[in-house]
């Protein structure tokens, strides 16, 4: 199952920093985690201050 990024997204990029396989990029107006690469690790959901990244 893999992540994905809700509306709270601030567009900081701290997600996408932990991320070790590079599934997340920047989207229109917010992240997104493309859930093909996603491993389902969790490292991104403790790196977001805003809370948005849940699993799906």
């Amino acid at each position: 199952m893999a992540h994905v990024i809700s509306d709270e997204c601030v567009s900081c990029g701290a997600c996408a920093a932990a991320c070790p396989v590079s599934a997340i990029s920047e989207g229109d107006g917010k992240y997104v985690v493309d859930a093909a690469t996603c491993i389902d690790c969790g490292a991104c959901e403790g790196e977001c201050p805003t809370g948005a990244i849940k699993t799906e």
